[in-house]
């Protein structure tokens, strides 16, 4: 993706502007995800006792690390079950079309 395809938006994280290229249309998921991220880390911050910035930082980022894993396991679970699922009403179709 080019350059000119990309935007600069501008976040605050860890109360910090920081600006980031971002592709057009994708401006709000950035700004969400941005939101996301400080959100996490103050919630690192109150229910630990780490107060340092980097730190909770990266307990946010092995906490989203976290879910993104849980979520594609589930994701692999729930795709097996569709394609049993599939095979099973193929089979079913196959045997009544011999009938």
């Amino acid at each position: 993706m080019s350059e000119l395809q990309n935007q600069r938006v501008t976040v605050e994280l860890l109360g910090k502007e920081q600006q980031f290229a971002c592709p057009a249309g994708q401006e709000d998921a950035l700004i969400a995800s941005a939101k996301y991220l400080n959100d996490l880390v103050e919630q690192m911050k109150q229910r630990s006792t780490v107060r340092n910035d980097q730190k909770a930082l990266l307990m946010a980022a092995l906490n989203i690390s976290h879910e993104l894993l849980e979520a594609k396991t589930q994701q692999n679970v729930e795709q097996q079950q569709h394609d049993q699922l599939i095979d099973k009403l193929s089979a079913y179709l196959g045997q009544s079309s011999t009938k």
